[in-house]
């Protein structure tokens, strides 16, 4: 395959430059070629191939080294140590304005980033009219560009690229300050660069972009890649392990809170996940659990359970008093509630497993604790679940 791009055990480190002993350091190992000997390691051993056609999504959280690997990839800053090669004709969205001149009109920037990229004058001319209807910022192209607003800068960005024909397009956050017009455009666009044989390598914290526009994709964490492979099984784990650490952090409060509720649950266990050692436990067709609940005064709560999407849409939810349920009593205040639900059509993603204790009259929900889950799979499918359906022939039209 052709390679566009290519990191070989690539390093950074910045150096630690507040005080004057640090900067002489700096600067000593500056002179000598050498690794800085104290300082904040961004990148580790990072290898990355970057193939033609091939579109790449880079994700982790803030601070994970994202920016910085592509910042090093395209030249603006060089690596502490491995070696990075470049075969394609670039068209880099980086920082949000590099490039322009606040200065100067928008217009006169867009003349600046064209032969950046190398558009000639008689190219530029012929596109012109394109670049600014993509931009869509109206009279404001004649206005100093110290005057916009950063959608408009990235719009200006963006539009100058589409002229230019890049072989390899990389983009850091593009579309996070756009609106949501703006965003489909792009979206429209990328979508048809891709088609015609265009490379993307993408920085996002929008696992639907991600998903949307890249097939292979790698997550970054502190410095190192910690995924890579087919873009659904990357970003499955990724939003997994922030679901993992959210629910870590959720019990953390409460246990300092001390606050558990009247009524309130005790335990919750997922049974039969499929693969043990996923970060979340992954559920095929049943999702089975058991949940003790806690009463202080021996009467059987109320529980009530569902299922909920990892963004917070409720999918479907059961209480034990409205389906004349009773708990098995185990000790004097402890209830067990054992519950199965098919998951089978639910599509791909991220869920949780929601649990309320209620007191006995069903009135008032004294406690609240889920547990995540995933369902994995390819899907093109859209929403929440899988319908039954098919599409009607023209001979069934017909004879309609």
């Amino acid at each position: 395959m052709d390679t566009l791009a290519r990191l070989e055990n690539v390093s950074k480190i910045f150096p630690r430059v507040h005080r004057p002993g640090e900067r002489l350091r700096a600067f000593a190992s500056i002179l000598t070629g050498s690794e800085p000997s104290d300082g904040a390691k961004v990148l580790s051993d990072i290898n990355l191939e970057v193939f033609r056609g091939q579109s790449l999504g880079i994700i982790g959280e803030n601070g994970a080294g994202k920016s910085t690997l592509l910042k090093v990839l395209t030249g603006v800053i060089q690596p502490t140590a491995g070696k990075v090669t470049l075969n394609a004709k670039v068209a880099p969205l980086l920082e949000l304005g590099a490039g322009f001149q606040p200065e100067f009109s928008g217009l006169d920037n867009v003349r600046m980033k064209a032969a950046i990229l190398g558009l000639d004058w008689d190219e530029l001319k012929h596109k012109l009219d394109d670049i600014l209807a993509f931009a869509d910022i109206g009279e404001y192209i004649h206005e100093p560009v110290k005057h916009y607003s950063s959608g408009m800068v990235v719009r200006l960005g963006f539009a100058v690229v589409t002229a230019a024909n890049p072989e390899l397009l990389i983009t850091d956050e593009v579309l996070a300050v756009g609106d949501e017009s703006f965003q489909k455009k792009c979206i429209r666009w990328m979508s048809g660069f891709l088609e015609r044989g265009g490379t993307l390598l993408m920085v996002s914290h929008s696992m639907y972009h991600v998903q949307r526009l890249c097939h292979r994709a790698i997550w970054l964490h502190n410095g190192s890649v910690r995924r890579s492979g087919d873009v659904e099984q990357v970003t499955q784990d990724y939003l997994a392990w922030h679901e993992q650490r959210s629910v870590a952090e959720k019990k953390q409060r409460a246990a300092v809170s001390g606050n558990d509720g009247h009524y309130r649950v005790a335990a919750v266990d997922l049974e039969g996940a499929a693969d043990q050692d996923a970060e979340l436990p992954v559920i095929e067709d049943q999702l089975r659990a058991e949940v003790g609940l806690y009463s202080p005064d021996g009467r059987m709560p109320v529980c009530l359970v569902g299922i909920e999407r990892a963004d917070g849409t409720p999918i479907y939810g059961i209480s034990s008093d409205t389906d004349h349920i009773c708990g098995a009593q185990y000790g004097e205040h402890q209830f067990r509630f054992r519950v199965e639900f098919s998951v089978s059509r639910l599509l791909p993603g991220r869920y949780h497993f929601k649990v309320h204790a209620m007191d006995p009259e069903a009135i008032r929900v004294c406690d609240t604790h889920d547990l995540s889950f995933q369902v994995r799979g390819k899907s093109e499918e859209f929403g929440l679940v899988r319908l039954p359906y098919r599409w009607l022939t023209s001979e069934e039209d017909a004879s309609d």
